[in-house]
């Protein structure tokens, strides 16, 4: 059973028995794992009692091929991120982040570039004001999709490859993969209308850019997301719902 030591970010953790804890890790050298944290609960673990979502820090991994429940046997925590759960809107953005890893990225397929877009992704998340913790969350969607290579075409018609034109409205078009030229739009109905402005925002979010251009407000914080959710659910490859996503949309965490 080889050992890995890695960087690891936890996504999703639960506890197991007494006395464990059944965690998800996005990995830099080994992908996204399921580990059992045998002993995790107790004061003296070698994991240590501090390993809670978000945490980041060197991690020992024991890795069995074919097994999916692997074994965590050390957990130094260097990153905590306590931020991240004072707030309800930052908490709720860090969650779609964590959600867009585990549905999307692959177990055991070492991405570092990928470990590294998440690990800024949760950094800027946990520094952002409560009132706009939205843009920031946001904007580490779509650069984790583009990560993956999941990035929506805005730079020519997703369909035609023509040129774009400039103007005041732009349809995106989930399953097409992006913006469409205004020849195109009648072929294909659908699709979500951008704004020209809004467009600029997340051609800048897609190609990492952090500064999404000006303040932005409620209502296309809303269209955003629900753009997002629309890009996500056609691109998955399974029915199961966004359970993240659905509370960061609405405003409320359901623990159950």
């Amino acid at each position: 059973m080889p050992l890995v030591e890695t960087d690891a970010i936890v996504l999703h953790a639960f506890d197991y028995s007494e006395t464990s804890r059944i965690l998800r890790l996005a990995t830099r050298d080994a992908g996204v794992q399921s580990v059992l944290a045998r002993g995790a609960r107790r004061s003296k673990s070698k994991v240590g009692t501090a390993v809670d979502l978000f945490a980041q820090g060197a991690a020992e991994l024991h890795l069995r091929e074919g097994r999916e429940l692997q074994t965590l046997s050390r957990f130094d925590v260097t990153r905590a991120r306590p931020a991240l759960g004072d707030d309800l809107g930052r908490f709720t953005g860090a969650s779609v982040v964590a959600e867009i890893m585990l549905r999307f990225a692959a177990a055991d397929e070492a991405h570092p570039e990928l470990f590294d877009t998440l690990a800024a992704a949760l950094d800027r998340i946990a520094i952002a004001a409560p009132e706009r913790a939205a843009e920031p969350s946001l904007a580490s969607a779509w650069q984790l999709l583009a990560e993956l290579g999941f990035a929506p075409q805005l730079a020519a018609c997703a369909s035609c490859g023509n040129a774009l034109a400039d103007a005041e409205h732009t349809i995106i078009h989930s399953a097409l993969g992006g913006a469409l030229c205004a020849a195109c739009v009648s072929k294909h109905p659908g699709g979500r209308r951008l704004p020209r402005a809004e467009l600029a925002r997340l051609a800048r979010w897609v190609s990492g850019e952090r500064d999404g251009g000006g303040a932005i407000a409620a209502p296309e914080v809303r269209a955003h997301q629900r753009l997002l959710r629309e890009f996500l659910e056609y691109h998955l490859s399974d029915s199961r719902p966004l359970r993240a996503f659905a509370a960061w949309e609405t405003g409320h965490w359901d623990a159950a």
